[in-house]
């Protein structure tokens, strides 16, 4: 074997500066290069395309060999001969080097498939089988795409970091640093912007930036679609005044359902303050169908913890200690009144806070999700809010499948709690007319409390990302001066 891959790359040392290799990926002559491929194949099978004295080994083996080689010099074997060159542009060889790829294979799939053509997709990009990709000319394109700066940042707390990295590298407590950030406020959106970038250490002149928008102004109405378009504007007009090349922006909840890889379904992200039940359908935010707003977010989560632990005099201060606590031994009841009858006494210990010990508190902070009036809210339980909006999108007549608003995926720190997934469906179907609770899921968050992020970085990755993503500075200020302000519906 050595010999024989010896002997074949010469072969490529002494060809690879002749005439014919493949040109860069994306030109022209590769498109019409690709085009060809097919009937190349058919001249192989058929005997018209020699390898000369390596005729007799397997095609199998030769396969083997460039992928020994790499992608590098896979790539410069087209330049040998046509045979070569069929070779070296199998589909599945491509497939073979981008599993070996920091991204998982099924989410490079996903995203190539779905996400390629930008926010603004046809709906058969979503029903009908794809086509072939060419997964050469998706390596080479995904190998030069820049590296983009993601900004996860909400009303309780913010996620930042590298595209290429494998999880956000820097975190930060937004509503105590910068306050309201929803707001569409220029001078606060400059400054945690500017904190961002300070501490990443890079001048935001030197690459494009992924901004996770979050949920608010979520009614279907004139005053709620203003706030949206002026929220977005806003945050262009930060961006590109700080130099940034490109912008793409996605809605939180958006991002959370692409990083389960899916374009359709139900997004229940809980969130600081509140929690959201987001009905999105081929990737678009289902506003005159009905977003659900409750009041049980993860902050009166922690704070009802907190309550049910001075009740049994265990002290605690911090709200960060008690928020620790919840994360470390909360978790959500399968049934309420058994559960009461059981012991599920547990303890974890807080850096610097010593050992804590609970038992019914374990499961009653969470259950305020299902029964609000234990915490002291008068609000709709999350069942009956994400039932509400179930059947708003059975009556919506929206075209497709009409099961596409039966997969429910949770978001947010909170939804990480244990048996949430299950509850949840369990209720579902227990409320539900079966015609419309049957095969409804409930699926945890793919990538934990970052799941927005991963959203972003999957899109961040794909290999029309500039070009099907990214509003550009110069495309801002022209729309800007033609179209005057709150234009941005058109994004």
């Amino acid at each position: 074997m050595a010999m024989l891959l010896r002997k074949v790359w010469g072969s490529v040392l002494a060809r690879a500066a002749a005439p014919g290799a493949d040109p860069p990926p994306g030109s022209p002559r590769a498109r019409r290069a690709h085009a060809q491929r097919a009937e190349q194949f058919q001249y192989q099978y058929h005997g018209s395309l020699s390898l000369g004295a390596l005729d007799a080994v397997p095609t199998d083996v030769l396969a083997q060999i460039l992928r020994l080689l790499g992608p590098l010099d896979a790539a410069r074997s087209s330049a040998v001969c046509r045979a070569w060159r069929v070779l070296a542009s199998d589909n599945g060889l491509w497939a073979f080097f981008l599993r070996l790829g920091p991204e998982p294979w099924d989410l490079v799939v996903f995203a190539e498939t779905h996400l390629a053509a930008g926010p603004v997709s046809h709906p058969w990009l979503y029903y009908d089988s794809s086509p072939q990709l060419s997964f050469k000319q998706i390596y080479g394109l995904r190998a030069v795409v820049p590296g983009t700066l993601i900004v996860d940042g909400g009303s309780g707390y913010c996620k930042y970091g590298w595209s290429k990295y494998a999880a956000p590298s820097g975190r930060c407590a937004t509503f105590l640093e910068f306050g309201n950030i929803e707001a569409p406020m220029y001078a606060r959106l400059r400054h945690f912007f500017s904190t961002i970038y300070t501490r990443m250490q890079i001048k935001p002149s030197t690459q494009p930036v992924i901004v996770v928008l979050p949920l608010c102004h979520s009614d279907d109405t004139q005053s709620a679609r203003a706030s949206r378009k002026q929220y977005k504007e806003t945050l262009y007009s930060v961006l590109f005044d700080m130099n940034v090349p490109a912008v793409c922006a996605v809605d939180q909840a958006v991002l959370s359902l692409y990083a389960s890889k899916r374009t359709s379904g139900i997004v229940v992200h809980i969130g600081f303050n509140t929690t959201s039940v987001v009905p999105i359908f081929q990737g678009r935010v289902m506003y005159e169908i009905g977003v659900e707003t409750v009041g049980q977010g993860a902050l009166k989560l922690t704070g009802f913890l907190k309550e049910l632990m001075q009740r049994r005099n265990i002290s605690c201060e911090s709200l960060y200690t008690v928020r620790a606590i919840k994360e470390k031994l909360c978790y959500v009841a399968a049934d309420y009144e058994a559960e009461l009858r059981k012991d599920t006494q547990a303890s974890c210990e807080v850096d610097g806070e010593g050992w804590f010990t609970l038992s019914e508190e374990r499961f009653k902070t969470p259950e305020i999700l299902f029964q609000p009036h234990m915490g002291g809210m008068r609000a709709m339980g999350l069942h009956k809010a994400v039932a509400l909006c179930m059947d708003h999108c059975y009556t919506s007549g929206t075209v497709g499948d009409d099961s596409w608003y039966k997969t429910v995926i949770l978001a947010g720190g909170s939804s990480c709690l244990p048996g949430l997934p299950e509850r949840l469906e369990k209720e579902l179907h227990q409320f539900l007319p079966p015609y419309i609770s049957e095969g409804i899921r409930v699926l945890p968050p793919s990538f934990g409390t970052d799941s927005a992020w991963f959203g972003a970085k999957m899109i961040s990755n794909v290999s029309t990302f500039t070009e099907a993503w990214c509003v550009k500075k110069k495309q801002f200020r022209q729309k800007t001066r033609r179209n005057g302000p709150l234009f941005m519906n058109s994004w």
